[in-house]
């Protein structure tokens, strides 16, 4: 496994006593499975999940006419959050630079994007630029924080992950159409072709608690696009932003937006790839672990 930081260890041994002393059955090591995946998701998702409780919480609270305008404390807010990530050791150093570029990359799309009406915020705040608030660079960092947590905490290795040039080839064309398609063809359906034929061999096996398991990626890239939609779907709910048909009056995403999602998710995962050189499930420190390793719960 990966390393973990200091709070992730601590938990660690916390619950491997408890584990140890709990009274054995025949269901107890698939209910620690499961459970113990449910807890690995909610861990790399505290980011994310801190920020929608915000977001939320403003909706449902933050006074109108407040000296602080709702998007400026939106920003401190979303400041906050990520400070106390690194301060209490939730996240370690290398995957902050992972998250920062993220946040770039988001907040770059951002700008385009409002400013060709795709989505639009409130025009409150002094916390922004042209009409981004700076809280908007923090969603695109909560998903690169899921990213590369729960790289780390599922100990994730692939098989037939296709050469990293190639990937940065789709990844950089699936950026470019975010832009392009405003004034030529839309790419998208080339683009997700492509995705299939590139990873569509790739397999993920990954770690939860004392098996190993494995997933075609591109079935986790799906997934982890619906768990964003519908992430999108309280943001939206919330007034982060607006689509222009959410304007008079609010309703769910469309489902289109999951392509948009998907392709997003390549993206995602080259720039965590470069950073974490995808290994093969037969390589790579601590594969074969011993019995008192593979008894740990790591989250």
């Amino acid at each position: 496994m990966r390393s973990s930081t200091s709070v992730e260890k601590r938990l660690d041994d916390r619950a491997r006593r408890f584990l140890d002393s709990a009274p054995a059955s025949r269901i107890r090591p698939k209910l620690t499975e499961f459970v113990v995946f449910g807890l690995k998701q909610g861990w790399a998702c505290i980011f994310g999940a801190a920020l929608l409780a915000v977001l939320m919480g403003a909706r449902l609270w933050y006074p109108d006419g407040a000296a602080l305008a709702r998007n400026d404390f939106l920003t401190l807010a979303a400041v906050a959050i990520q400070v106390l990530m690194v301060v209490f050791k939730l996240e370690t150093l290398r995957e902050l630079r992972v998250i920062i570029l993220f946040h770039l990359v988001g907040t770059v799309m951002e700008l385009f994007k409002t400013d060709v009406g795709s989505w639009s915020y409130e025009a409150e705040g002094v916390l922004r630029i042209g009409a981004v608030p700076l809280f908007s660079g923090f969603m695109y960092a909560a998903v690169g924080s899921y990213m590369v947590r729960v790289y780390r905490l599922f100990d994730l290795r692939f098989a037939n992950y296709p050469p990293r040039w190639i990937t940065a080839i789709v990844a950089a064309a699936i950026y470019a159409n975010f832009f392009s398609h405003r004034y030529i063809w839309d790419l998208r359906w080339v683009l997700l072709a492509a995705v299939v034929i590139v990873f569509g061999r790739c397999v993920m096996h990954f770690r939860v608690f004392r098996k190993h398991h494995r997933m075609p990626l591109v079935i986790a890239f799906l997934l982890v696009a619906l768990f964003i939609w519908i992430a999108e779907n309280i943001a939206t709910w919330s007034g982060a932003w607006l689509y222009p048909s959410q304007v008079d009056g609010w309703h769910p995403v469309s489902l289109d937006k999951l392509v948009s999602w998907f392709l997003l998710m390549i993206i995602s995962v080259v720039l965590v790839a470069w950073v974490y050189k995808p290994q093969p499930p037969d390589s790579g420190e601590g594969r074969e672990e011993s019995a008192e390793q593979q008894g740990k719960v790591a989250y």
